[in-house]
């Protein structure tokens, strides 16, 4: 029962994020249903250990609730044999959400994935994302800086027109706009609000670029009419996208991060090959010798015996060929740097694209096991609580799965920005939850009256607050 409840609530986040979006789109309710069904394979992975945590809680302090822990205690049971036969139970349900996240959440991921696309590409509506720039409107290309989802209008539109296979010439800045398909599915029809259009003509002389004809226009009003072809409802080849790190098992996922792990280092040793500098020095000063392995990847920088002695030599020269050296030694470092630039930003891209891969690995294993931990945190919380139903039960599950949520998620971007190494982020959550598990269940087993408020008043006592809330009370 809690796992269907979980998996409704989980899937209201998708709804809140693509309802605005989907509803009212002219899309097929069937396309709809298909797209609902798979997103709710999506929230599987987080919907096992919650209702894990939510169904461990309820059973047990309805137990003790009833008393029904105390009489099986009396009689000389205690806590961890009453919890054995469920023990089996969540490891049995830890090994299920292993099996769907290895075997049948890449394939529902990539059905979702494709059919999202091809409905993005049905509605171009769905295109048009804030802050980004869309090409697949056909001669146009188009950014928003916001959009209405309630309304669909476009605001602060910037749009580079390519209709006449020309370079960015052609220019319009609208305030705002509204983007609709014809009833007969042959035009999208741009309306366009408070503008201006930018544009440049070609002049006889070609040479020369200031004496080309600038044009511009306002406008207060403007329609963009392009013909759609094939506008009707078409999916994507799935074999686009399924080698994307979300559409992989384990084996792949292995292989492909050994891959991008080669290329990675392989363009780390092209870049360090291409840094300019003066090869008569660079060859007595070091040589560059890469070990390329598929797991582990170092550079070694060996030093000969005799290594040139720069400083003796400057000392030695003309003043006017000081000044040639170091402007030519200026300027190359400064291409170095712009170069070093270009190359950060290109490693930094394809490095958090690996790290995407070994993250997606590493998450099969611990939302997995983060179903056993909620089932340790849940069931001694609950004999702890002794209150059963769905009432204090639910609270106390969202605020644990909460802070789990926030705590996994610390990790990860950790780990994903190599702040962190990959194993501490992505089982960060998994290294704090477990020790609170074994905690409560000990505390559990020793009848521990932690949930009281009788035992922090007589803590407080003994380090002397309580007595003065006391006087002062009085």
């Amino acid at each position: 029962m809690t796992f269907f409840i979980v998996v409704f609530v989980l899937l209201m986040q998708f709804l809140w994020r693509y309802v605005g979006d989907l509803v009212g789109k002219g899309l097929e309710m069937k396309v709809l249903g298909e797209m609902l069904f798979y997103a709710s394979f999506g929230v599987l992975p987080y919907a096992f250990p919650l209702a894990m945590l939510l169904a461990s809680i309820m059973t047990f302090g309805s137990l003790g609730e009833n008393y029904e822990l105390v009489a099986m205690k009396s009689a000389g049971i205690s806590l961890f044999r009453i919890m054995r036969p469920l023990i089996f139970i969540a490891a049995f349900v830890a090994f299920v959400a292993f099996y769907f996240s290895n075997y049948i959440l890449p394939k529902t991921n990539l059905k979702f994935t494709t059919l999202m696309i091809s409905v993005k590409q049905q509605r171009p509506e769905l295109i048009l994302q804030e802050g980004v720039f869309t090409n697949q409107i056909d001669g146009y290309n188009i950014k928003i800086s916001s959009k209405n989802k309630k309304t669909n209008v476009l605001y602060d539109l910037l749009i580079y027109d390519h209709t006449q296979n020309k370079a960015n010439e052609s220019v319009t800045v609208a305030d705002s706009g509204y983007l609709k398909i014809t009833e007969d599915k042959k035009y999208m029809v741009l309306t366009l609000y408070n503008g201006v259009n930018y544009s440049e003509e070609q002049s006889k002389d070609r040479n020369d670029i200031n004496k080309r004809p600038f044009r511009r226009d306002k406008f207060d009003e403007q329609t963009i009419r392009v013909k759609v072809n094939n506008f009707d409802f078409n999916r994507r080849d799935e074999g686009i996208y399924k080698n994307m790190y979300r559409m992989l098992n384990i084996k792949r996922l292995n292989l492909m991060t050994d891959t991008l792990n080669e290329k990675y280092y392989d363009q780390l040793r092209n870049y360090l090959l291409q840094i300019d500098i003066n090869p008569t020095i660079s060859k007595h000063v070091y040589d560059i010798t890469i070990v390329n392995d598929s797991l582990r990847q170092k550079s070694v920088f060996n030093t000969p015996d005799s290594v040139f002695n720069f400083d003796h030599y400057f000392t030695g020269i003309d003043k006017w060929v000081k000044a040639e050296i170091a402007m030519l030694a200026l300027d190359r470092a400064r291409n170095n740097m712009q170069n070093l630039n270009l190359y950060q930003g290109q490693l930094t891209e394809r490095k958090r694209n690996l790290n995407k891969h070994y993250m997606e690995l590493h998450r099969k294993f611990t939302l997995s096991i983060a179903v056993f931990i909620f089932f340790f945190v849940g069931a001694p919380l609950g004999a702890i609580i002794r209150k059963g139903g769905l009432g204090m039960p639910v609270v106390v599950s969202i605020l644990l799965f909460i802070a789990y949520y926030i705590v996994s998620m610390t990790g990860e971007k950790s780990a994903r920005e190599d702040v962190w190494q990959m194993i501490t982020g992505m089982w960060f959550s998994t290294f704090i939850f477990f020790p609170v598990g074994i905690w409560l269940s000990y505390m559990a087993g020793t009848d521990s009256a932690i949930m009281s408020s009788e035992t922090y008043v007589k803590i407080l006592n003994k380090i002397g607050i309580g007595k003065w809330f006391g006087k002062h009370r009085n």
